[in-house]
């Protein structure tokens, strides 16, 4: 940054958990930062008083919240207008609630829809998500197109599956175009908006896919450098599936190992029930996971055993997973990742059940070590992107904070606010590389 650039400053208690269950802040806090990067943390009192070069343009007050922008690695754009719709558990909720929509979601409709999707992010706080679209190539193109117009970072990729899929071609036709079609939204895409934008090769999963467009993929993926994208070990049913379908095969992980699949960018949804050789191996090669336990309370699927895939030594990070998600509320599925663990704890002794501190490393520093990018982003060391998400700490309180003051709390129980209560009501600004993406229509909140 030259001392000619422009510099803003974000007041308000500022938080981070740059180490999984510690947090540090600053009740009164700034974040100031210029050039797209963070270049000054601390003390308001003594930031907002610093003699510099050029004076900082100062925004938001003592009753904000600030916190590194937040991560969702698993999600799926055409499936969000029917999230909380159908029941049942994955397999047959797939094939009648979700095939259907994902079926329509090309042509004028889903070009359309998909540059609604990305505005959403941003009013609910994210600031980077990795995205599953549908099987078509149009309206992944338009979503790569809105991706780039909303200044999110994101990382997507075409849906890829060939077998018992929902398009028309037969099997055979179906894999060499939707490789075909997958490397050509990779050429363009892959690095756009100045390194925003990336591509991910997308096989849904095991019983969605022969194993030539497995082996395919994880090829393509790792010529051009691009990340991998699918689900693992969502439900038992599956699991049990998989293991009929490939006999020779040690277990599910095993299936992606042998096509190529399990590697360092490689992020695989849900791993609920995943064996210890299944653990090790992932975590050894360097694969990374999405925790997704609002989607996976919905659907029945079960509760990941979240501390022992750390302790294996697996990356994890969250994901909304809409529509078995029922929203893109980040907040939320941070409270889930708690009460899930809590349920577990019923009947499992000895569970460790996250305090806040831990979820949201997850949804912050934990996602972007998912991602391969900590050094770029997920909290708020001097030097990295300026992804922030500011929350407005009275709309969270009861009575908008006229029986509890917000300068009452400490920066624990302010976190615990946007937790338990946080959601897009409550976010006021949202900043990627220091651009705001996204800012409440509220004037009186700033």
């Amino acid at each position: 940054m030259t001392p000619e650039q422009p510099l803003t400053g974000i007041r308000g208690c500022v938080i981070d958990a740059p180490e999984y269950g510690k947090l540090r802040s600053w009740r009164d806090g700034a974040v100031v930062f210029g050039g797209g990067r963070i270049v000054e943390v601390g003390d308001f009192q003594h930031l907002g008083k610093k003699p510099r070069q050029q004076p900082v343009r100062w925004l938001h007050n003592e009753h904000a919240a600030i916190f590194p922008g937040l991560i969702d690695v698993h999600t799926h754009l055409p499936q969000y207008p029917v999230v909380a719709r159908g029941r049942g558990q994955l397999l047959d909720w797939l094939h009648h609630s979700i095939f259907p929509r994902e079926k329509a979601f090309t042509g004028p409709p889903g070009q359309r829809e998909a540059g609604a999707f990305f505005p959403e992010l941003a009013r609910h706080g994210t600031t980077t998500a990795m995205i599953y679209a549908a099987i078509y190539e149009d309206s992944c193109d338009a979503a790569f197109r809105a991706a780039e117009k909303s200044g999110l970072r994101i990382v997507m990729g075409k849906m890829m599956m060939d077998v018992g899929t929902y398009g028309t071609m037969q099997p055979r036709k179906v894999l060499s175009v939707s490789m075909l079609e997958s490397e050509r939204l990779c050429r363009h895409w892959h690095g756009r908006n100045d390194g925003l934008i990336e591509y991910a090769f997308s096989p849904r999963f095991a019983l969605a896919c022969s194993e030539k467009l497995m082996r395919e993929a994880a090829a393509m993926a790792g010529q051009f450098g691009c990340y991998i994208q699918t689900h693992l070990a969502e439900t038992r049913e599956e699991c049990e599936r998989v293991r009929h379908l490939f006999p020779a095969m040690k277990d599910y992980t095993d299936v992606y190992e042998k096509c190529g699949l399990v590697g360092s960018k490689s992020v695989f949804g849900h791993c609920i029930h995943l064996s210890e050789r299944e653990r090790a191996a992932m975590s050894a090669a360097g694969a990374k996971v999405a925790h997704c336990p609002t989607a996976n309370i919905y659907l029945s699927s079960g509760i990941m055993p979240l501390a022992e895939h750390r302790a294996a030594g697996l990356k994890v990070g969250l994901g909304t997973d809409v529509a078995a998600g029922p929203e893109l509320n980040l907040w939320q599925v941070m409270r889930s990742v708690i009460e899930s663990q809590k349920m577990r704890g019923f009947y499992e002794p000895g569970v460790q059940v996250p305090t806040p501190a831990h979820a949201l490393h997850l949804a912050t520093q934990g996602g972007a070590e998912v991602l391969g990018k900590s050094d770029q982003m997920g909290t708020f060391d001097i030097g990295k992107d300026a992804d922030i998400t500011v929350m407005d700490i009275g709309a969270m309180l009861p009575y908008r904070g006229s029986a509890t003051k917000p300068d009452e709390l400490s920066p624990e129980d302010v976190l615990s606010l946007c937790v338990y209560r946080g959601g897009p009501h409550a976010v006021l600004e949202t900043f990627v590389r220091g651009r705001s993406v996204y800012r409440s229509a509220s004037p009186e909140l700033f």
